[in-house]
């Protein structure tokens, strides 16, 4: 690797390092030895975009222009035509998408829908969303992060070729956006659909109205039932490091559904007992008993990939 392409390489680790120590090991330790590299680029680059994105010191319009920029710049590297005039965070999608062979469409996959749907927080920012647009924005969500997931592990592997394989991210997602209700609102982003809201004669900001508690327990109902066909479906993947991976990344959010069920849907701004001994002992165990529990067997099904969903660009 030539010195311009690890300077790259070593801004996209650094950057995965400094927002999420547990990913930048799972990536370090669990990802296929030859695309270590490349899976710090994709983190590397989104996190970056969505930085800028939240960032308070960019209007709407320029987080527009932005993002706009962003599918630009995508785009022509799929073309072979890359713009001359990109800063070194963009140098990471370029470097990417140049390490597309096209053997696997998990990658490409990541890409469109990730762009897809940080362009849709860009335009949303500020505004009520509808039940319909929530319900495209978790499946681009869980399209994207499903398809990297088994790019980047076990990228030879066969995998599950059935929707519930997308089943466990969307329930992540779910818990996700409970979890952050309060940042978001603060941030200007409500993830409760407008017709509830009108419904129920409420505001995203009532959240400890019982109206907006009724609407969470219908969330974490609907992501339990998410995270019931996930798991069965991560049971059928035949790569253990994929496995693994993705049953702690399940354990992670179930462990928040647990929490939020005990105090009666109400929701808060912060909980940092999920980075607590108990929560990381909690999540462990069910890791390790979900991971070693799976019925797959060594019989090897016929080698297929998971369809994409991709989320339909506001």
């Amino acid at each position: 690797m030539d010195n311009h392409r690890s300077a790259i390489a070593s801004l996209a680790a650094a950057i995965t390092k400094a927002a999420s120590k547990q990913t930048y090991y799972t990536i370090r330790l669990l990802v296929d030895r030859g695309l270590v590299n490349e899976a710090f680029l994709a983190y590397g680059y989104f996190r970056w975009v969505d930085d800028k994105l939240d960032s308070q010191i960019f209007s709407k319009s320029e987080k527009t222009r932005f993002i706009s920029r962003q599918k630009y710049i995508l785009e022509s590297c799929y073309r072979d035509s890359v713009p001359s005039d990109i800063c070194i965070e963009e140098k990471m999608l370029v470097e990417l998408v140049k390490s597309d062979r096209g053997d696997h469409p998990g990658l490409r996959s990541y890409l469109k829908n990730m762009m897809a749907i940080l362009e849709f927080d860009a335009n949303r920012h500020g505004e009520l969303i509808s039940k319909d647009e929530l319900s495209l924005y978790t499946q681009g969500l869980a399209t994207a992060v499903t398809d990297a997931m088994h790019y980047f592990i076990g990228h030879d592997d066969p995998i599950p070729a059935d929707d519930e394989c997308y089943s466990a991210v969307k329930a992540a997602h779910i818990t996700h956006m409970l979890r952050d209700t309060s940042d978001d609102i603060t941030l200007g982003y409500f993830n409760i659909p407008s017709e509830y809201l009108a419904q129920h004669k409420i505001s995203p900001h009532d959240i400890e109205d019982p109206a907006f508690q009724s609407w969470a327990c219908r969330r974490v109902k609907q992501a339990r039932e998410d995270f019931k066909k996930g798991r069965q479906s991560l049971a059928k993947i035949s790569s253990f490091r994929c496995r693994l991976v993705g049953f702690a990344y399940t354990a992670r959010f179930e462990w928040m559904l647990k929490t939020i069920e005990k105090e009666n849907y109400c929701l808060r701004s912060q909980y940092d007992e999920r980075k607590g001994l108990s929560a990381s002992l909690w999540m462990g165990w069910n890791t390790i008993i979900s991971t070693f529990a799976s019925p797959w067997t060594r019989k090897k099904p016929h080698a297929t990939f998971a369809g994409s969903s991709p989320m339909k660009e506001s």
